[in-house]
């Protein structure tokens, strides 16, 4: 079987894959998958269309840039093409896709651990627009953004991963640890120092909003809103 996959940029962009035909959409995603495994053209591609947004918002907050993003995303759908036979069919499609985007992205970071840490793309704006729904008062929202990801990228990379998936994409404990392939208790550790971690990155943006009357956020809730 060899790869239909073109070059998969981010949400909003022309890449990606064709729309299969329209008789797929009310087939779940178990399904795709086993057609796909069996030799269908269309289906592997519909179910890059239906998870593509949220696998490269998993993406984008754990590497930072859009390049190494849209390049781990690509290498993850890629292998998740050529490897769909080894899914077993004991967790949801979405995990086993999220577990292969999170070791592409953990894989790039080890990589390039030999040089200094990569600055955040010249083109910040757009950058910050990567990083999730456009939303009013768009010049705060960008900055918030960038504030994010930079600080995210100061942490350790076990402790973003677990703080990407449960605090900015809402997944549980247990998934979360299903997905990172580490026991429930060890993403609650991570999270925990994680926020702690980010907490006096990320503080501005909690005392900077109503004054001392008001109770702070959260590190976790500030992550949350992006």
């Amino acid at each position: 079987m060899t790869s239909d996959i073109t070059r998969i940029g981010p949400p909003g962009t022309a890449d990606g894959p064709a729309a299969p035909p329209a008789g797929y959409d009310s087939m779940d995603d178990h399904e795709l998958l086993r057609l796909h495994v069996a030799g269908n053209p269309d289906t592997f591609g519909l179910l890059v269309k239906r998870h593509r947004d949220r696998m490269w918002a998993v993406a984008i907050r754990t590497l930072g840039e859009p390049e190494e993003a849209a390049d781990a995303l690509q290498e993850a759908f890629i292998s998740a093409f050529r490897r769909a036979d080894s899914f077993r069919g004991d967790a949801k499609v979405t995990t086993w896709l999220h577990r292969i985007v999170v070791n592409a992205c953990l894989d790039r970071i080890r990589r390039r651990q030999v040089r200094q840490t990569d600055p955040l793309p010249e083109d910040e704006d757009r950058a910050a627009e990567l990083a999730g729904p456009v939303e009013e008062d768009a010049a705060e929202v960008r900055e918030r953004r960038l504030d994010v990801l930079k600080a995210l990228k100061q942490i350790n990379v076990d402790q973003r991963s677990a703080l990407v998936l449960v605090d900015m994409e809402g997944y549980s404990i247990e998934e979360a640890a299903a997905i990172l392939g580490c026991a429930p208790g060890t993403v609650k550790s991570r999270c925990a120092r994680g926020r702690a971690r980010l907490l006096p990155l990320l503080r501005h943006w909690q005392t900077t909003r109503g004054g001392s009357d008001v109770p702070e956020k959260t590190a976790a809730e500030t992550v949350g809103t992006e």
